[in-house]
């Protein structure tokens, strides 16, 4: 006779442990750029001329993941066929949205024209607009720029205009309808960073739309700086370009845009006129406290 097998004891089921005291903080929010109702995730915009080869610009743009890529219709029409033909197959194989500028144009006309030409090449109705009032500080042309955009917009165009400082052309920009501006940070190509931190300070607090510094920005703190200070994005060429490694210096540069922008959202100290201790004075001899 088999003996009877000894009964099973009842599962035990461990109690579920306390939630711990100081649960980890849940990822952040998501915070895209957003340009005329569109969403990008990266706040960094990235140029495309001036690099040693197409093989590192194509290296550079992976690296550092830009939100869009501009490119001079009027500077690739003037090169060869062929050279043009491969440089927007490249533009097309890296799969970035794409930005046409107006960079070289001296009238609205022009800017108009140039703009018209890049949709029906690029098919977008993204266009930079640039008009130059001096050749030699490449200057933007500030009188004819509102009227520029104005016609650009009408025609269906979503504008991002290239701009000094200027708090009064800022606002009559977006009086005719711009969505965003770009003021620059010092005359293109200089690397000085911001030279007038106070406008462009004061244009943040005034001007109730996207802003995005372009040119003048050298170093990748330049760029945190400004992100700092609120401004919701920046773009880039030359810093980038002619670094001794464009690849790496795109890395540096969209670094430096996330933790501007993440010391923008944390929220800064105020500044203080005299020290401030950082330790309690809790327990120290009252004749070091002040």
């Amino acid at each position: 006779m088999n003996p009877t097998p000894a009964a099973t004891p009842a599962a035990h089921t461990a109690p579920t442990p306390p939630p711990p005291a100081h649960a980890a903080p849940a990822a952040p929010a998501a915070d895209p750029l957003i340009l005329y109702g569109q969403h990008f995730s990266s706040r960094l915009l990235l140029g495309t001329a001036r690099y040693p080869s197409p093989a590192l610009l194509e290296q550079a743009v992976a690296a550092a993941q830009p939100a869009m890529l501009t490119a001079a219709l009027r500077r690739q029409s003037a090169a060869n066929a062929e050279a043009s033909r491969s440089f927007w197959t490249l533009l097309q194989n890296m799969q970035t949205p794409l930005l046409p500028n107006t960079a070289g144009c001296h009238s609205v006309q022009e800017a108009i024209s140039t703009a018209e030409m890049a949709r029906e090449l690029y098919g977008t109705d993204w266009i930079k607009l640039e008009i130059i009032g001096d050749d030699y500080t490449l200057q933007p042309d500030t009188l004819n720029l509102v009227g520029a955009a104005d016609q650009l917009l009408r025609r269906g165009f979503k504008v991002l205009p290239y701009s000094t400082e200027d708090l009064v052309l800022c606002l009559r920009l977006v009086d005719v309808g711009c969505q965003a501006v770009m003021p620059w940070a010092a005359p293109i190509g200089t690397g000085k960073g911001p030279l007038n931190p106070l406008a462009l300070r004061t244009l943040r607090e005034r001007v109730q739309v996207p802003l995005l510094v372009d040119a003048g920005l050298g170093l990748p703190s330049h760029a945190c700086q400004v992100m700092e200070w609120g401004y919701d994005g920046v773009l880039l060429n030359t810093a980038v370009a002619l670094a001794l490694d464009p690849v790496r210096m795109a890395q540096a540069f969209a670094a430096a845009v996330r933790a501007g922008r993440d010391a923008f959202l944390a929220g800064t100290m105020t500044p203080q006129d005299s020290a401030q201790p950082s330790t309690p004075v809790l327990g120290t001899p009252f004749w070091h406290q002040p």
